[in-house]
């Protein structure tokens, strides 16, 4: 893990890593820098088509659900209406559509993001501590396939950070 002083460092440090073939690798730091998901290539698409398929679900499901309820199981003839009266189907199914992909989105949050995680590895690093003020930081993970441990400090090394450490695992 290297630690820079500036959102810039950071960036330039990520955009070497990546041209240098590291792959597996995050970044810290105390505010949200559009540039660093932009060079980490950090695919966020999954979302919005999983909250899409989610709300979709819910749409089918509510509309079958009050065309099933209406029509199927227990039919009343309200008005002289016919049983399967659609436009009275809209409110059921736009709340569950929403309520479906609200859902949707909590969980993928959740699963997306990896939580709930109590713990992380790089709080070992006593310098992580800035991460939250004033420190930014890059982190070539282990399970990276170029990831050789001499090669990799080597190489963080040579993208002038303010310090290089090695985050243990417990």
């Amino acid at each position: 893990m290297a630690e820079f002083d500036n959102p810039t460092a950071l960036v330039v440090a990520i955009h070497k890593a990546r041209a240098a073939g590291y792959r597996a690798m995050d970044a810290y730091s105390p505010f949200p820098i559009e540039e660093v998901s932009e060079a980490l290539h950090i695919h966020d698409r999954l979302l919005p088509i999983l909250v899409f398929l989610g709300g979709l679900a819910g749409c089918i499901g509510g509309f079958a659900l009050a065309t099933w309820t209406s029509v199927v199981d227990y039919p009343i003839n309200v008005g002289g209406r016919p049983l399967f009266s659609w436009p009275s189907f809209l409110p059921v199914t736009f709340e569950t559509t929403v309520l479906a992909a609200a859902g949707t989105c909590v969980l993928a949050l959740l699963a997306l993001n990896g939580l709930p995680m109590p713990y992380h590895p790089v709080f070992n690093v006593p310098q992580f501590a800035l991460a939250t003020r004033e420190k930014f930081f890059l982190c070539i993970e282990a399970t990276d396939p170029r990831f050789d441990r001499e090669e990799t400090r080597r190489f963080l090394e040579t993208l002038e950070p303010l310090s290089v450490a090695e985050v243990e695992e417990d």
